[in-house]
């Protein structure tokens, strides 16, 4: 993640914890689900919201011992110093749902966006993961707790995502703040690509949908968000997805009046890069 300001909840402790792959499927054409659990799953505290939390998937045999038990300066320091062929992929996603009694445990879903193809080498390590692992992979989780923190005096509440950001304005609808209205947009590759959520009372979700598969995710979601006035009532605003959508629904927010304190924006990665 990148561009993000620091109004956050942060873990009391954030340790490795260690985790199986349980289950792998396309829960849409553009979007992979993988289960976790067992191992440390029980250790594992949900936060509700947009709770994100640092992947560490192995590359080696090795990796496994190469995975910081915390992620500070000098931790991740050490963590780059480690040579590529024994190096986790490091990525930072969300959780799309925590389930305590599951059939197999304590259980969490990480939506993964698919793209490119494993197949001819057009998917980056973590979309590669994402359609390739299976169960009894084995892969580290960091918790960092969570971003979306409305002020107390929020009347209403803006959300605009890209697919990449989907499980986090998921999560947000089911942990909204009770008597809050709000708009919440969510672009999506396709129309196959749209998901079933909660719907709060008062709070409208649009799903806007790329006139094009090549376009660059962000574009479709920054017309709507333009295109949606702010209330003239005490209003937060969260953006997240790739960069470029982040930077100019920012930048449309505050010339639009809405004060940079109460915007939450966080870039989670660049068009252009492999995932």
């Amino acid at each position: 993640m990148a561009s993000t300001n620091t109004t956050r909840t942060k873990p009391e402790t954030a340790e490795l914890l260690t985790l199986d792959v349980l289950e792998r499927r396309m829960v849409t054409p553009h979007m992979a689900r993988v289960t976790l659990g067992g191992r440390d799953a029980a250790r594992f505290v949900p936060r509700g919201r947009d709770q994100w939390f640092r992947l560490f998937i192995p590359v080696s045999d090795a990796s496994l011992q190469r995975m910081p038990n915390k992620l500070s300066l000098v931790s991740y320091v050490k963590f780059l110093a480690v040579s590529k062929t024994d190096r986790p992929v490091l990525r930072n996603y969300t959780v799309r749902a925590h389930r305590p009694d599951g059939p197999r445990g304590p259980e969490i879903d990480v939506d993964l966006v698919a793209h490119g193809s494993a197949a001819d080498g057009t998917a980056g390590p973590a979309a590669t993961w994402a359609t390739t692992c299976a169960p009894g992979d084995v892969v580290g989780i960091i918790d960092e707790g969570t971003m979306f923190l409305p002020p107390d005096d929020a009347e209403h509440v803006l959300v605009v995502a890209d697919e990449s950001a989907l499980p986090a304005a998921a999560g947000i609808l089911g942990s909204w703040p009770a008597g809050v209205a709000g708009t919440v947009v969510v672009e999506v590759p396709s129309d196959d690509d749209r998901q079933e959520v909660a719907l709060p009372d008062g709070v409208e979700v649009r799903w806007v949908t790329r006139a094009d598969l090549r376009d660059v995710p962000g574009r479709a979601a920054l017309a709507a968000a333009v295109a949606t006035p702010l209330p003239d009532v005490p209003t937060y605003g969260f953006v997240a997805g790739e960069q470029g959508l982040v930077t100019e629904v920012r930048r449309h927010w505050v010339r639009a009046g809405l004060p940079k304190q109460r915007i939450t924006f966080s870039g989670y990665w660049r068009a252009g890069k492999a995932r």
